[in-house]
């Protein structure tokens, strides 16, 4: 057999045994369920110079989902998980309080990612992302992002340790972890445009957000259309 043959062989393979949606969530799936998501990959073709030059703000997409192991690669390159025995992230914290949570929302419903795990875990098992439109004050591409995360702040958990300048810090980390996310986003072959303007109240309830968590920043994503 010849080596490209093969090549396409084991390809296929793996794509077949790469978890999609529906290995993970089915019908009988319930709030709180957590779900588990593909390892990370560590490295790429993409250089991280190529990423840089080609991001751009993406504010149309297709409908094509988002795959599993995309979602799973962007989740980790925001808030994931790089020394276990610390917990340090992708993103550097102020003193690693780590304030930070991320929300995705897609057709299937609201997610929390869950860093030490690597899972999400099911929020709302309903399509929120016109109600989100709505929030951030009728921008096309909210409506139109196919996946959309949220990053959320607790500025408290900052606070104890760094008191007045908490809110600052919590925000400076939101913009380490959007450009990770932009930038795998990029590296993935994919749009996203970071997203600033919105109803922080509405959207705290599109997400049903627990006290203290407060909406810091908005970003659609999908195929560029």
């Amino acid at each position: 057999m010849k080596v490209h043959n093969l090549l396409l062989i084991m390809c296929a393979l793996m794509l077949l045994s790469a978890p999609t949606w529906a290995d993970i969530l089915s019908p009988k799936t319930k709030r709180g369920a957590k779900l588990k998501l593909p390892a990370p990959q560590l490295t790429s073709d993409v250089s991280l110079e190529a990423a840089l030059a080609s991001r751009r703000s993406v504010r149309a997409f297709t409908a094509e989902q988002l795959t599993l192991a995309e979602i799973a690669q962007i989740c980790w390159a925001a808030q994931g998980v790089t020394r276990e025995k610390w917990g340090f992230r992708t993103a550097p914290s102020a003193g690693a309080l780590y304030p930070l949570e991320l929300y995705l929302l897609m057709p299937e419903g609201v997610f929390h990612y869950i860093p030490e795990e690597h899972v999400l875990q099911v929020m709302v098992l309903e399509d929120k992302r016109g109600e989100l439109g709505d929030a951030a004050l009728g921008q096309n591409a909210v409506y139109a992002g196919v996946c959309t995360f949220v990053i959320t702040g607790v500025v408290a958990r900052t606070e104890a340790k760094y008191g007045d300048r908490a809110r600052r810090y919590v925000h400076i980390e939101t913009g380490h972890a959007a450009q990770n996310i932009l930038l795998q986003a990029a590296a993935l072959g994919l749009g996203a445009v970071p997203i600033g303007a919105f109803n922080d109240e509405r959207v705290a309830e599109v997400l049903e957000l627990p006290r203290g968590f407060e909406p810091v920043y908005i970003i659609p994503t999908g195929h560029a259309r």
